[in-house]
């Protein structure tokens, strides 16, 4: 399965159908970033989103995952082995993880800015914890200003005391979108044990410098999905 191709065959789609990228997104209930990102080969739509395409489009899954149009008449056999094999690497790793991770708990990281989506998890045990964000989606007032420099750090905040966890790496003369397609924390064996986060206590800061030097700083606290 080449992304490539896939993002490319979702843009005839999209195209096809006379839909612009927001209303493609507004469909299937994602932001426009994420649909732009599918396009590009970034990312893939998950299995529900692809059946839901496969069904309003008229094309096949297997249309759709091998990027060029094919016979749909055998499509109910392809969707049960694409959700069989699904199904199975996700059995298989969560044994892997369990087995592999025996001490260890996970919990989700989202936003709590309503112009940001944040997806991410922590893994910690009862003396150190490791902090993963993979995603973050900028879905508010749409922002096409191209900026001098752009960067984004991680704190953890503790009272007065706040602390940088770690930084992306600044990038130049790039639109906010852009610049958040490749943005992606990765922090192992974090001294702090997840029982000391406290809601928001973790948050993101993006400051963007245009090039009258004006900063636009977004501040996106992070919250985890249940007490540790």
């Amino acid at each position: 399965m080449d992304p490539i191709k896939v993002g490319s065959f979702i843009k005839n789609l999209r195209k096809d159908n006379n839909l612009t990228q927001k209303e493609l997104a507004d469909k299937y209930n994602v932001t426009y970033q994420a649909v732009s990102k599918w396009e590009n080969g970034i990312n893939l739509p998950d299995i529900t989103l692809l059946r839901e395409m496969s069904k309003d489009f008229n094309v096949s899954i297997e249309s759709i995952l091998d990027g060029e149009a094919k016979d749909k008449k055998n499509n109910k056999i392809i969707i049960f082995i694409i959700l069989f094999i699904v199904v199975m690497l996700l059995l298989i790793s969560f044994i892997i993880i369990r087995n592999n991770n025996k001490s260890f708990n996970f919990k989700t990281i989202t936003a709590s800015c309503e112009q940001f989506k944040v997806s991410g998890s922590i893994a910690y045990d009862k003396s150190k914890s490791s902090i993963y964000i993979s995603h973050v989606d900028y879905c508010g007032k749409e922002d096409n200003k191209l900026y001098k420099k752009i960067e984004c750090t991680l704190y953890e905040k503790n009272a007065d005391d706040i602390n940088v966890i770690t930084s992306c790496n600044n990038k130049e003369n790039i639109n906010l979108e852009n610049y958040l397609k490749d943005v992606e924390f990765k922090v192992d064996n974090y001294k702090q044990v997840c029982s000391k986060y406290t809601n928001n206590s973790l948050y993101l800061e993006i400051n963007a410098t245009d090039e009258n030097n004006n900063i636009t700083t977004y501040k996106i606290p992070l919250s985890l999905n249940s007490n540790c």
